[in-house]
C-alpha cells in the first residue's frame, strides 16, 4: 500500500498542475515554460520527456521509500499527533533491527537541598536504564540509609554529569546517549517480540537522575542523596522537554527542587545499504516534498494549501526525524526549502512560508547549521526573494483586486519583509539588499510591461486617424482604471506590508508613459481636426482630466508631472466642442417651442403655470453647464475666456427663445383669445429669468473668480460675465413688461368705462354709492382672479402695479371735471377706497407702500375734501389752522399772551388776555392803537356766542391788557371738530377800517378743564401772531366753488378779507 501510494502521488503531478486555476501559478508557469514549449514542436518529443521524468522520479523515490519502510518498522515512543496509528496503518514491514537509544540532555536544576555546613551542595547527576526485574531486585536490597552506592549497576550502564561545586542551582547542559538493550533470541517464544512489545512487557523505568548524589568528599567516602526522578519509557513521546520534580525517599525533606531534562528517542545506527550516499536531512526533505505533493493532489478544496498534512504523513515525518536525530532547526529548514520551492509550482498559502521563517529566526542563535545547509538556506532565501519580486511586478495579472484575494499579496510582501529581517539572511547575504528600492523597481518594471501589453492590445487595425484616437481612448481608460485600483485597492496593501506608497510610484510611471503616447498621437491629429474628430477626442480629454485630478492624492513629487499641461493638446478641438454644445442646445430649444401649445403643464394645489418649452429650455441649458464642469479647464485665464463664451451662448439661446415663443403666440392666437397664451408666455419668461439667476451658482463663478484673481482684475471680471447676464435679463424683463402692458391695456379701457358710467350725473339720485361701484368691482374681481390663476406670482404682482397706477390716474382725471356736486366726489372717494382694498387683498396683493403713491395720496385728499359738506370743510379748515399755529415758529408779527381755563361745573370758558408784544406799527407815528378781538369758531358750532374785544391801547406796540372774558359753552361744544379760539389783533383807526395786526388760533381741547381732569389749573400760553397766505388754501377754494352755499360764501368772504390785509406775499 505504501509503495503504491508514493509512486502514484509522483505520477499524478502533471495532472495536478494542469488543474490549477489560480492566476499566480498559471501566469508563472506560462512565462517559465514559454520558450521550452516553443522548441517542442512534435508530440513525440513531449511523450519522451514525460517518460524520462517518470523514470527519474521513480529512481529518486526508491531510497526514500526504503527509508520510510525502515522508519515505520522500527518506530518507538508516542508521537505528538493526537490520533495514533498502528503498524498496519503505517505500512509496517519488518527490516533489520537497529540499536535503539535515548538521548538525554541534562540542562539544569533549581532549589536542590544544601548538605554542606555552608548550606550549599556539590551536586552531580547519575543516569541509568534498568529493567523491571532489576528494579525489583534492587528494591529488595535497598537499605534504610539515604546513601547511594555507585557499584550497584555496571559502570557501562551508568552516566554521570560533572560536579558543580557549592551551588543549589547547578547548570550542566550535558548530553548522553543511552543504549536500550533488547534480547532478540528466537529460541524462546516469549523472547520473539518487537521493541515496542518488549518495552510494554518489562515496563522499563528510566531512573534519569536515578539518584542525584552530592559528592561531599566526606571521610567515609559516601555521597548524600538529594533526590531522584523515575520515568517510564513507554509513556514518553518521541521528544520531551520538561521540568521534573525531584522525589525524596522519605518525607523528611519533601521539597527537593526540580530538574530540567530534554529527552529524545533515536536510532544510533541505520543500515548503510538503505540510502547510500544520502544524508538523513536530504531524505527528510525528499520525503516531505513527496508527502506535500500527494496531499495537495488529493485535497478536495480548491483553495491554496495551508501547510497541513494527513495524520499518517505527520507521524512518519516525526518518527523519521526522531530516529535520525534531526534537530528542529534542520526540520524547519527542510520545510522552508520544500515549501518555498512548492510555492513556485503549486498553490501554497504564503502564511505557511511566514511560519517557517519565524521558526528559522527562532533557531538561528540556538544551533549552528552545517556549511552545506547554510549555503542551501542562503540560496533559498535569496532565490525566493527574486521570485517574490517577480510576482510583485506582475501583481496585476496574477491576483484579482478583490477583498478575498488581496490578502495573498499582502502576505507575500510580509514574507519578503520577514526574509530581509531575518538574521540568517543578513548573515548569509552580506551584500546590501534594500527591499524597499527593490519593490519600487519591480513595480516600475511591471508597470512598464503592463502598459506595453495594453498598448499592444489596443493597437489600431488601420492607420486611420479615427482608429488611432479610439485606440488611445481605450488605452487611457485602462490606465485610468489601473490608477483607481492602485489608489483604492493596492496602495493600502503595499503601505501596510512594506510602507510603500504604491499609488505615487504607479502614477508617476504611468504619467510619463501616457504623456509620451498622448503627444505622439495628438501630433498626428492636429492637422486633420474637424467636428467628428473633435467629438472622438472629448472622452480622451475627460479621462486625462480625471487622471490628472488624481494627482491630489500623491504623497510626494520628485519631479514635475508630464501631464501637467495636457489641455494644450486639445486647444484646437475646444472650439468644435463649444460649437457642438451651442448648436445641439439651440436645436433642442427650437424643437421644444414648435411642440409647445402654450398651456400650463399642471393644475392643482400647487399648479405649474409655465409651459413645456420652459422646462425643456432649462434642461437644454444644462448640457452647456455640464460641459463647463466636465472641461474643468486647468489654465485660469483661458478658463475665464471659456466661461465668457459659454455665458454668451446661453444668453443668445435665452434671447432666441424669447423671440421664438412670441412668434408661437401669434401662430396660436390667430383663431383664439390670446389672453391665456400671453399669460403662459409671461410665465415662461419669468421662469427663464429664474434659470438665468441660478446660472452663476451652477457655473461656479465664485470658484472661477478665486482662480483668476491673480490674472484678471475684479472690475474686468464684473464688467464681463455679470454684465452679459444682466443685459439678457433686462431684455427678458422688457419683454415681460410689454406682454403685461398688452394684458393691461384692455383692463384699463374697461375700468375707465365703468368709472365714467358710475359718475354720470343722471344716476346720482336713482342709485346708491355702493350699487354704483358694484359693477366696476365685479369686473375687477373676475379679471384679477383670471390673471392670478394664469400668472405666476411675480408676473401677477408685475401686472397689479401698473394696473393700480392706471386706475388711480383714471379716477384723478374724472375727478378734475369740476362737477362741484358732493355726491359725485363721494362716489369717487368710495371707489378709490374699494380699489385700495381690492389691490391690497388683505396683504396678499400689493403692499401698502406700493399702493400709497404720491398720486394716490393727493387724489385721496382731493376726493376726501370734496366729499365733505360746508360745515365739515370749515371744521377741517379750523383744524388746519390750529396745526399751523403749533408748527409756526418765530414772532415775525408779534405775539399775544393769555391765560385759559374751563370750569365744567359752570360750563364757562375763562380767557384772560394779558398782553401783546412786538406788534407791527400801523400808524404814521410809528405806533399802533391795538386791541384784541376774541371769537369762538366755527360759527355753526357756536352760533349764539358773541364776539368779545379788549380795550384799545393807544400808541402801544407792547400793550398790556389784563382783561378777562367768560364764554358760556358746553363741554361737548369745546370738544367739537375744529372748535377753537380765534384771537385777532387789530389797529384801531378812527377813520376807515381797522388795520390787521395778526391772528392766532387756540384749540379748545388744549385748554385745561376741557381735556384731562376737571380740576386742572389755568395755564398761561403765548401765541405768535400769523398772517394768512393769499389764495393758497385748497379748502377755501372748494368752499369758494360752492356758489349756491351762503354759509360757504360768507366764510370765504371773511377769510379773503384777512388775506387782503395780510402782509404775506402770494405765491405764484
Amino acid at each position: 500500500m505504501t509503495q503504491a501510494y508514493i509512486a502514484n502521488s509522483k505520477y499524478r503531478r502533471p495532472q495536478r498542475e494542469l488543474l490549477q486555476n489560480d492566476k499566480i501559478k498559471t501566469k508563472i508557469r506560462q512565462q517559465t515554460t514559454k520558450k521550452s514549449k516553443e522548441k517542442e514542436n512534435t508530440q513525440e518529443q513531449q511523450k519522451r520527456h514525460k517518460k524520462q521524468d517518470r523514470n527519474k522520479n521513480k529512481n529518486h523515490l526508491k531510497p526514500l521509500y526504503k527509508e520510510l519502510l525502515y522508519t515505520i518498522t522500527h518506530r518507538l515512543g508516542k508521537t505528538s499527533i493526537k490520533e495514533q496509528f498502528d503498524d498496519l496503518q503505517l505500512q509496517r514491514y519488518i527490516m533489520e533491527h537497529p540499536a535503539y537509544c535515548l538521548m538525554v540532555t541534562v540542562k539544569q536544576a533549581k532549589d536542590v537541598l544544601g548538605k554542606d555546613i555552608s548550606g550549599l551542595s556539590d551536586p552531580y547527576c547519575l543516569l541509568t536504564i534498568i529493567h523491571k526485574k532489576e528494579e525489583s531486585k534492587k528494591s529488595s536490597q535497598a537499605k534504610s540509609s539515604k546513601v547511594v552506592l555507585k557499584d550497584k549497576m555496571p559502570s557501562k550502564n551508568m552516566y554521570q554529569t560533572d560536579v558543580k561545586t557549592q551551588t543549589l542551582n547547578p547548570i550542566w547542559n550535558q548530553t548522553f546517549v543511552m543504549f536500550i538493550f533488547v534480547s532478540m533470541s528466537f529460541s524462546d517464544k516469549d523472547e520473539e517480540i518487537t521493541l515496542g512489545q518488549k518495552l510494554e512487557e518489562i515496563r522499563s523505568n528510566f531512573h534519569g537522575i536515578k539518584r542525584m548524589i552530592k559528592d561531599a568528599k566526606k571521610e567515609k567516602g559516601q555521597d548524600d542523596f538529594l533526590g531522584n526522578i523515575v520515568l517510564k519509557l513507554k509513556d514518553l513521546h518521541c521528544t520531551e522537554d520538561c521540568w521534573y520534580v525531584l522525589e525524596p525517599r522519605t518525607e523528611t525533606y519533601p521539597n527537593r527542587g526540580k530538574c530540567h531534562l530534554q529527552l529524545k528517542f533515536i536510532h544510533r545506527e541505520r543500515a548503510n545499504a538503505l540510502t547510500t550516499g544520502r544524508s538523513a536531512y536530504m531524505n527528510y526533505s525528499g520525503i516531505l516534498q513527496q508527502f506535500v505533493h500527494s496531499h495537495i493532489s488529493k485535497q478536495q478544496s480548491s483553495g491554496p494549501w495551508k501547510g497541513e498534512l494527513c495524520g499518517q504523513g505527520q507521524t512518519l515525518l516525526e518518527l523519521f526525524a526522531t530516529q535520525n536525530d534531526l534537530s528542529p532547526f534542520l526540520q524547519d529548514l527542510a520545510k522552508w526549502v520544500a515549501y518555498s520551492k512548492l510555492y513556485q509550482s503549486l498553490e501554497v498559502d504564503p502564511t505557511v512560508l511566514f511560519k517557517q521563517l519565524t521558526s528559522i529566526e527562532y533557531h538561528w542563535d540556538q544551533q549552528e547549521l552545517p556549511y552545506q545547509q547554510k549555503q542551501e538556506l542562503g540560496d533559498s532565501l535569496h532565490g525566493f526573494l527574486q521570485y517574490g519580486l517577480c510576482l510583485v511586478s506582475k501583481y496585476r495579472d496574477i491576483i484579482p483586486p478583490t477583498p478575498k484575494d488581496t490578502p495573498r499579496l499582502q502576505t507575500l510582501l510580509r514574507v519578503l519583509v520577514q526574509i530581509c529581517k531575518t538574521r540568517a539572511f543578513q548573515k548569509l547575504n552580506p551584500a546590501h539588499f534594500d527591499l524597499h528600492e527593490e519593490v519600487i523597481d519591480a513595480v516600475q518594471v511591471g508597470t512598464q510591461e503592463w502598459f506595453n501589453i495594453k498598448k499592444g492590445l489596443h493597437q489600431p487595425m488601420t492607420k486611420e486617424i479615427s482608429e488611432t484616437v479610439n485606440a488611445l481612448s481605450s488605452l487611457i481608460e485602462e490606465v485610468r482604471e489601473d490608477i483607481r485600483l492602485s489608489k483604492d485597492v493596492w496602495n493600502k496593501v503595499f503601505v501596510s506590508a512594506v510602507q510603500l506608497d504604491l499609488f505615487t510610484v504607479v502614477y508617476q510611471e504611468l504619467d510619463s508613459l501616457l504623456a509620451t503616447e498622448v503627444r505622439v498621437t495628438m501630433g498626428q491629429v492636429d492637422t486633420h481636426m474637424d467636428q467628428a474628430l473633435a467629438n472622438s477626442l472629448f472622452p480622451v480629454y475627460l479621462n486625462l482630466k480625471a487622471i490628472h485630478k488624481d494627482k491630489a492624492f500623491l504623497q510626494k513629487r520628485t519631479k514635475l508631472l508630464e501631464l501637467t499641461d495636457f489641455q494644450e493638446c486639445f486647444r484646437d478641438a475646444l472650439p468644435f466642442w463649444l460649437n457642438k454644445a451651442y448648436n445641439t442646445t439651440l436645436e433642442r430649444v427650437q424643437r421644444a417651442v414648435q411642440l409647445d401649445m402654450l398651456q400650463p403643464l399642471q393644475t392643482g394645489m400647487v399648479p405649474v403655470k409655465h409651459s413645456s418649452s420652459a422646462v425643456d429650455l432649462a434642461a437644454c441649458l444644462q448640457p452647456i453647464c455640464q460641459l463647463w464642469e466636465h472641461l474643468g479647464w486647468p489654465d485660469p485665464e483661458e478658463g475665464f475666456m471659456l466661461m465668457v463664451k459659454l455665458t454668451e451662448d446661453i444668453c443668445k439661446i435665452a434671447v432666441t427663445y424669447c423671440h421664438l415663443i412670441k412668434q408661437r403666440v401669434k401662430e396660436l392666437s390667430a383663431n383664439s383669445d390670446p389672453g391665456t397664451a400671453l399669460c403662459v408666455v409671461v410665465n415662461d419668461l419669468e421662469y427663464l429669468c429664474t434659470v438665468l439667476t441660478r446660472l452663476p451658482q451652477q457655473l461656479n463663478w465664485g470658484g472661477l473668480r478665486e482662480r483668476t484673481d491673480h490674472v484678471i482684475k475684479e472690475m474686468q471680471f464684473n464688467n464681463t460675465l455679470p454684465s452679459q447676464l444682466q443685459h439678457t435679463q433686462s431684455v427678458l424683463t422688457r419683454e415681460i413688461r410689454l406682454a403685461l402692458e398688452t394684458l393691461g391695456k384692455q383692463l384699463r379701457s374697461d375700468i375707465e368705462k365703468h368709472v365714467l358710467s358710475m359718475a354720470t350725473r343722471r344716476k346720482f339720485s336713482c342709485t346708491s354709492t355702493e350699487d354704483a361701484v358694484r359693477p366696476l368691482m365685479g369686473y375687477l374681481e373676475n379679471e384679477l382672479k383670471f390673471m392670478n390663476e394664469n400668472l405666476v406670482q411675480e408676473s401677477f404682482n408685475s401686472l397689479l402695479a401698473p394696473l393700480w397706477t392706471n386706475s388711480v390716474q383714471i379716477l384723478d382725471q374724472v375727478s378734475r371735471q369740476k362737477s362741484g356736486v358732493t355726491e359725485f366726489y363721494q362716489r369717487l372717494h368710495y371707489t378709490l377706497q374699494s380699489l385700495e382694498q381690492c389691490f391690497h387683498a388683505e396683504g396678499n396683493g400689493l403692499s401698502l407702500d406700493t399702493l400709497h403713491s404720491d398720486q394716490f395720496k393727493s387724489l385721496k385728499a382731493h376726493l376726501g375734501l370734496n366729499s365733505l359738506n360746508t360745515c365739515q370743510l370749515i371744521d377741517k379748515f379750523m383744524e388746519k389752522k390750529v396745526r399751523e399755529q403749533k408748527d409756526y415758529s418765530g414772532e415775525k408779527y408779534g405775539a399775544v399772551t393769555l391765560i385759559s381755563s374751563y370750569k365744567r361745573s359752570d360750563q364757562k370758558l375763562h380767557i384772560e388776555v394779558l398782553n401783546a408784544v412786538n406788534l407791527i406799527p400801523m400808524d404814521s407815528n410809528g405806533f399802533s392803537d391795538p386791541f384784541v378781538q376774541l371769537s369762538l369758531e366755527p360759527r355753526h358750532v357756536f352760533p349764539e356766542v358773541e364776539h368779545r374785544r379788549t380795550q384799545i391801547k393807544n400808541r402801544e406796540l407792547n400793550p398790556l391788557f389784563e382783561e378777562a372774558f367768560e364764554f358760556l359753552v358746553s363741554l361737548e361744544q369745546c370738544n367739537a371738530a375744529g372748535a377753537s379760539l380765534l384771537l385777532t389783533v387789530l389797529d384801531h383807526d378812527t377813520i376807515g377800517s381797522d388795520d390787521f395786526e395778526g391772528e392766532a388760533f387756540l384749540s379748545l381741547r388744549a385748554i385745561p378743564g376741557v381735556s384731562g381732569t376737571a380740576s386742572q389749573a389755568p395755564t398761561q400760553i403765548r401765541l405768535p401772531l400769523m398772517h394768512p397766505k393769499p389764495n393758497e388754501d385748497n379748502i377755501l377754494k372748494l368752499l369758494e366753488a360752492r356758489k349756491a352755499d351762503r354759509d360757504a360764501q360768507a366764510f370765504v368772504k371773511l377769510r379773503r378779507q384777512k388775506e387782503k390785509l395780510s402782509l404775506e406775499v402770494e405765491q405764484t
